[in-house]
Parts: structure tokens; C-alpha cells; sequence
């Protein structure tokens, strides 16, 4: 039988939720508690935004809410084989956190977890998580300034509690809802089918024929993982993917281990050096003469791997006619190889219905199976998604965003008439390039400077101006145009907006290192600060010469756009 893409939670009417004056509201039961932030969701974005109140202003009046049974985000929900991840571990983990012990280059999903296990438990992330909560509302109460979250515990009776809180973080990520890949019939088949962000624990494919849909950057872990197991696999591909060769698999010994461990700075420098080769593979982006040089030679490069390495039958389907780069590059070594193996098919041919023990695809042809693994993605573009997000002026973010045309955000985390609110890891925060860890660092760091001068103030808040919020959102789409994200293909980068013109809602179109730069000192002119006098300095100056040298260094990597 087919398993649901996700498991909906049922929520209770929230009409009685949106009068400040109901008894709801009111709190006359007394069942509303209260911390001074609240934080939804304990990936990545909610561990480093738990650390760093604590280590920069020891601050634990924190409750995080999360809707899992353990933390850990994307890295909790996906336990696929061959799940890992894809940027060096030395680059995808906290700067305040570093680890010396990864044993490999790309670790697998069990070291991440258990990395942000002990991360979260070092800072007492873990103790003041919620779990099994699912957030359904968070309305601003103008009067009280605070922000209220309806939280619902669908493994407790579905037991509804109120939180109050001053300051809101949503740390809820972008690869989150499965993507139903709208098959017909999916419902009437006998075997077991599954997303691959559900992955049964009990699974066997011992013997079994297996259809895989899909052939982005899961199903190219997933199918060299499992292709040893199955009698048969069938793979269905929706779209051509640009294959990069993987960097060098092998098992880091202990000497290294204790290098990294004891020798003063060397881990540091390591993670630096590894950022600036990733800061290279971002100068394929912009649509200039330099760019489409560096995307024609990464083009060359990646064909003659792949047809040095897969079948000559395949080779056809693993030619992109699109720009390297429009979406995000898939590291496919193992999966190109695993294309030799005999007990596998390979087709473009739609899946156009879902038989009781098997599948028809447009060409009439029929394959058997007795699994079906959906690697079809996420919905992409929608933040704090399934949550109602009402601020100051009532209206929700789906309303507040359909002013713009899509999703989007004051430096990546803010908006107007959401006082108090800040999104980690929001819109526009993602490169296609290099480690996300970074981007959710800065953008945390970020907020903790805008909301610095209001601490020490019970009744203020602060929120962005709308003149601000639209100017970044303009300037930043502009750039998106000048770069390759926007070129044609069809991305999950990008989404259709009402008036049919692309809106991408998920790529930062310049440099992480100006992304730093820009998190580093707050503008506090697009800034509305109510209730307590804010600081008028940007920073020190020892602080922009540092900042000012990296960004000249990353200037002779980046802004090459000669003829």
C-alpha cells in the first residue's frame, strides 16, 4: 500500500485564536507559558541559535519546539541508505563547534546526527525541547508585544498548550514536505511505497523488483546503496541532472584525527581553505563571458567523466541541455558507476499510471514491482509552511508575500509588520555551491545583532521598515536575473508566480563571505525600533579592517567577470 507523503495533523479552529479579546486569549486557565524566545524547530538553524544565546549572552529563557522525536531537522526525518551529506564536514558544521573526528570527507547521516546530538547537549538545546509539538499558530498580540504559538501534541491526546514569547524564531528549514509526484493510481498498488523522507525501518529488498522515481541528489545515494540488494531496479527519470565526480572516498585515520585535535589552528585553517575552494564553484553563476567559460569547461569536464564511466546506452540520458548550474549539481560518482550494474534500467518515459503490481509508462510499456521508492524532492519556496504566521497588521505570510510575487525576506530573515520574528535559514538564503551551516550561522549572528539594543527592554520591539524590505527584495531578484539560476531550467530553485514570471525564493545570488559582510553590521535605518533607544555605531574598526581583508581576498576568487 502507499504510504502518505506526510502525516497531516489535524488542528483545531483557529478562528477563536484570532480575537485578542476571546477567552482564548485571555488566558483565564492559566495554561499559557512563557520564555523570552521561542524557536521552531531543533535542526541545524535552532541548535546554532540555541548555542549562541548562550555563548554570547547566556541566555537560556528559550523554549524550542519541535515536531519530531528527536532534534536534528532534515538529518531526523532522512534515514534512506546511502544518506549523506554532500559538502566536506569540516565546512558543513559550526565554526563554534568544530570536529576533528569526521571519518570521511562527505560523513554519512548517522555522523551527522550524532554530531548535533552532542552539539545540542553541550549547550542544553536538548533539555528545553518540546518534542512531538507541532506549532499550528503564532499570532503578534499587539497590546501584550509578544508573540502567542498555538501548540498542538497529536501523541498526547492532541492536547493543546499556549506559549507566549517576545521574541520568535522560525527555524522550521527548506527541504521539509515531501513532493507528492502526482502519480496516477498510486493508491491501488499492492506493494510498499514510500517517499524516501519515510523510509521504513523494516525494509527488505532482498529479491525484490524496485522502481526508483526520480534522479536528483537522493536517488543518487539511494540507488548505488541498495542496487546490490534488489533482484531488479528501475529507474525513472523526470529530469537530466549535471553529474559531478565526487571528492576521493576513503576512512581519515586516527593521526589525522589527532592533528586536527591538538595542533593549534590547524582545524580552523583547514575549514578555511576548504571554504575558498567551494567559493570557486560559485564562479559558474553569473551570466557573464567569464561565467559561461567556466560553465562550458565544468560541462566538458563532467560528459567526459560520465561517459568514461557509464554505459553508452545511458549516456544520452545524462547529457543536460541546460547550463551547469541552473540547478544544483549532484555529486554522482557512485551513482554513474552503479549504472553498470546488470540488474538495472534506466528511462526518461513518464510514469503515466500505477497498477496493482507494477507500473505503465507513456511508451506502453509495463514494469513490475513490488516497491516503489519516490526520491521526486520537496515543495520548495514556502517557510514556516503549515503554520498560521499572523503579524501586526493581521495578515498572514502568504498574504504578506503575495505583494512581492514569492517568497522573501529583509537579508534573508525579516518582514515588515512581523515585529520580533526573525526566519533562519529563510528565503534567499541557500548557494548551490557551499555549506548552508555558514549561511544559518550568519543569519542567526545577524538577528542577535538587530535585537542587541532591545534585550535589556521587557516592552520593545523592533521590525524591519517596508521600504526597506522591498528594496532588498527588488535588488536581490535583479541579481538573481544576472545569474544562471535563471536561465530556463526547471529548478527547485525557482517557482511561478501569479503573474507568470519566475521568482526565486531559495538562492542567494552573491558570495557567502558578503553574506558575512552584510550580517556583521546591521543597518539600523531600515530598522523601526520601539520602546528603547538602539546604538547608532555599526561596529568597531578593528572589525571592518578584518572584514575588509577577507573580502578583498575573496574579490580575487569571485568578482573575475572579464571579457
Amino acid at each position: 500500500m502507499a504510504q502518505p507523503l506526510s502525516q497531516p495533523v489535524a488542528r483545531p479552529e483557529l478562528r477563536d485564536y484570532h480575537d485578542e479579546e476571546d477567552d482564548y486569549n485571555d488566558d483565564k486557565d492559566g495554561n499559557t507559558t512563557y520564555s523570552q524566545f521561542a524557536c521552531i524547530g531543533v535542526g541545524f538553524s535552532g541548535i546554532a541559535l540555541g548555542a549562541t544565546l548562550k555563548r554570547w549572552h547566556n541566555i537560556q529563557d528559550v523554549r524550542f519546539f519541535e515536531r519530531r522525536p528527536d532534534i536534528g531537522g532534515t538529518w531526523s526525518a532522512n534515514r534512506y541508505p546511502g544518506c549523506a551529506v554532500d559538502i566536506p564536514g569540516f565546512l558543513y558544521s559550526f565554526s563554534f563547534a568544530p570536529n576533528p573526528d569526521w571519518t570521511g570527507i562527505l560523513p554519512a547521516a548517522d555522523e551527522i546526527r550524532a554530531y548535533l546530538r552532542r552539539v545540542a547537549d553541550r549547550y542544553g538545546v536538548t533539555a528545553r525541547t518540546s518534542f512531538g509539538a507541532h506549532v499550528i499558530a503564532c499570532h503578534w498580540r499587539s497590546r501584550s508585544r509578544r508573540w502567542r504559538l498555538v501548540v498542538r501534541y497529536p501523541d498526547d491526546g492532541g492536547r493543546i498548550v499556549r506559549h507566549d514569547c517576545r521574541f520568535l524564531f522560525g527555524a522550521t528549514g527548506v527541504l521539509v514536505h515531501p513532493k507528492d509526484p502526482g502519480l496516477v493510481g498510486l493508491d491501488s498498488f499492492r506493494g510498499r511505497c514510500f517517499h524516501t523522507a519515510s523510509w521504513p525501518a523494516d525494509l527488505d529488498l532482498s529479491d525484490k523488483r524496485v522502481v526508483v522515481v526520480g534522479n536528483g541528489c537522493t536517488a543518487s545515494q539511494v540507488i548505488p546503496a541498495i542496487i546490490g540488494q534488489c533482484r531488479h531496479l528501475s529507474q525513472f527519470i523526470r529530469s537530466r541532472q549535471w553529474f559531478l565526480q565526487s571528492p576521493p572516498s576513503f576512512t581519515i585515520p586516527p593521526s589525522v584525527h589527532w592533528l586536527l585535535a591538538h595542533v593549534p589552528g590547524l582545524l580552523s585553517f583547514l575549514r578555511l581553505v576548504v571554504f575558498f575552494v567551494h567559493e570557486l564553484h560559485g564562479r559558474v553563476y553569473p551570466m557573464t563571458a567569464a561565467g559561461h567559460r567556466r560553465r562550458a569547461a565544468e560541462a566538458s569536464a563532467t560528459l567526459s567523466f560520465v561517459r568514461s564511466t557509464a554505459p553508452a546506452q545511458f549516456h544520452a540520458m545524462l547529457e543536460p541541455d541546460y547550463a551547469p548550474g541552473c540547478k544544483r549539481r549532484v555529486l554522482g560518482t557512485d551513482y554513474v558507476r552503479s549504472l553498470n550494474a546488470p540488474n538495472i534500467s534506466v528511462t526518461e518515459e513518464p510514469i503515466v499510471e500505477v497498477l496493482p503490481d507494477g507500473v505503465r509508462s507513456r511508451d506502453g510499456a509495463f514494469t513490475p514491482a513490488d516497491v516503489i521508492i519516490l526520491a521526486s524532492g520537496f515543495l520548495t519556496g514556502r517557510f514556516m509552511h503549515g503554520i498560521d504566521v499572523r503579524g501586526s497588521d493581521g495578515r498572514t505570510l502568504d498574504q504578506h508575500w503575495k505583494q512581492y510575487g514569492g517568497a522573501e525576506a529583509y537579508n534573508c530573515c525579516a518582514l515588515s509588520h512581523f515585529p520580533n520574528m526573525f526566519m533562519l535559514l529563510g528565503p534567499n538564503t541557500i548557494t548551490g555551491h557551499t555549506s548552508c551551516v555558514m549561511a544559518i550561522e550568519n543569519g542567526v549572528n545577524y538577528a542577535l545583532r538587530v535585537i542587541r539594543p532591545i534585550l535589556d527592554s521587557p516592552d520593545a520591539f523592533v521590525e524591519v521598515k517596508p521600504e526597506a524590505e522591498a528594496r532588498y527584495s527588488r535588488d536581490l531578484q535583479q541579481a538573481l536575473g544576472k545569474t544562471v539560476y535563471l536561465s530556463g531550467c526547471i529548478s527547485w530553485y525557482n517557482q511561478e508566480g501569479p503573474d507568470g514570471r519566475k521568482w526565486n525564493s531559495i538562492s542567494y545570488p552573491r558570495s557567502q563571505a558578503e553574506f558575512w559582510y552584510r550580517c556583521l553590521f546591521p543597518v539600523r535605518r531600515d530598522w523601526n525600533y520601539v520602546g528603547a533607544p538602539h546604538a547608532t555605531s555599526r561596529s568597531k574598526p578593528t572589525l571592518l579592517a578584518v572584514a575588509a581583508a577577507v573580502l578583498g581576498a575573496l574579490w580575487l576568487l569571485w568578482r573575475n567577470r572579464g571579457p
